[in-house]
């Protein structure tokens, strides 16, 4: 049986927590940050939990994650 290939894309933007569970970081954090406020920027910076309905797919494309 073959390897799975991994998607170095989905690699770079997730990964697992001790529990097992898969972290993302928040987007509209790149550019166009004036218009923002402090606040919401500093809520942008915390990295949160996927959604349970996204997690079997982002498990496929992170096979050994």
């Amino acid at each position: 049986m073959p390897k799975i290939k991994t998607n170095r894309g989905a690699a770079k933007r997730f990964r697992k927590t001790g529990t097992g569970k898969i972290r993302r970081n928040k987007a509209y954090t790149s550019h166009i940050l004036t218009k923002k406020t402090t606040k919401r920027k500093r809520s942008l910076r915390q990295s949160v939990i996927v959604a349970k309905s996204d997690t079997k797919n982002i498990s496929k494309l992170v096979p050994y994650l």
